[in-house]
């Protein structure tokens, strides 16, 4: 078992993996998202991340898909005592108005505590800032969810810097609850969203940090390497916007590391990423038991100062 991370000041721990749960429902299947959250539970993972609008892009769907699969894996398996649940609030319309307004909140975190089954929700995130509603009344809408014992804790994503940094400032003012942890795009192809002025900030005020897109969509994999190999996934266009820019340099320095350590190009991406100051652990999906091992396999990965300096200089 793996040691446990503590996520910031929300009071919860993680080991340096959190299991994303965007492809349930979308590209596998309830049986197989089953056999994936059982495994990752047995394993040691203790959180697991959605959000209401997984899987809303998909034809057919209304978003909700994933927590309803994993509610129904939690009825099944009775293990809520062994898992911290994160969901998200802010890009799925529907009752209540504005992405972030209070009304949407209040009604949006009822309909996931429905279709997750669970009486609190663990880590609500502000899925994406909303500058059409207050800051004061969002965080305040969030409070009334803290006091009713719905939600434990807060996070923000895909915020920057300064909307971040006044989050903070009007919760200390005003007696609100703090965005405890930040969930940002972050990856080694992937860094001008999180490096700098956000991540001081965060290891500042002792935020916890989730990376998503911790394997570039697949591209750190190591699958992509030409041209030829772009239609293997309908996000091909974008592994070749990668593969033009710093993703050739990338993956050389990840054969380099994975020729010393013996670790695959997935598990060297995760190993970097809870190696970076401030990060907790990144979040990962699986569409296969096999490929949540190996994605587990990270936690036994310890990169050296010297591979952790020359995979940062090749995205640099």
């Amino acid at each position: 078992m793996t040691a446990l991370r503590e996520l910031g000041t929300s009071g919860l721990m993680t080991p340096p993996l959190i299991l994303g749960g965007n492809v349930f429902g979308w590209t596998i299947d309830k049986a197989e998202s089953f056999r994936i959250l059982d495994r990752f539970v047995e394993a040691g993972g203790t959180m697991i991340d959605t959000a209401d609008v997984y899987s809303a892009w998909v034809d057919g769907h209304q978003g909700g898909e994933s927590e309803t699969i994993i509610g129904e894996w939690l009825r099944h398996s009775g293990k809520r005592d062994r898992v911290l649940v994160a969901t998200k609030v802010g890009m799925l319309d529907g009752e209540g108005g504005a992405k972030l307004a209070p009304a949407r909140i209040a009604a949006a975190a009822e309909a996931s505590l429905q279709r997750l089954g669970v009486e609190t929700i663990d880590l609500y995130f502000a899925h994406q800032d909303d500058e059409s509603v207050s800051q004061e009344a969002a965080l305040a809408a969030f409070d009334t969810l803290i006091q009713a014992g719905k939600v434990r804790a807060l996070g923000a994503s895909n915020f920057h810097a300064i909307r971040l940094k006044s989050a903070l400032e009007i919760a200390t003012r005003e007696g609100l609850p703090h965005y405890r942890v930040l969930q940002p795009e972050y990856n080694l192809v992937s860094r001008h969203k999180f490096e700098g002025e956000l991540q001081n900030l965060c290891i500042t005020q002792n935020i916890g940090v989730v990376p998503y897109y911790g394997l570039a969509s697949g591209f750190l994999t190591g699958k992509y390497r030409s041209e030829a190999d772009l239609g293997k996934s309908v996000r091909g266009g974008r592994m070749g916007e990668l593969l033009a820019g710093k993703g050739a340099p990338v993956l050389e320095a990840m054969d380099q590391v994975a020729a010393e350590t013996g670790a695959s190009h997935a598990q060297i991406a995760l190993a970097w990423l809870a190696a970076q100051d401030g990060v907790t652990a990144p979040i990962a999906s699986a569409t296969s038991v096999e490929q949540l091992d190996e994605l587990l396999g990270a936690w036994s990965v310890t990169l050296t100062q010297d591979q952790l300096d020359r995979l940062t200089g090749a995205g640099a």
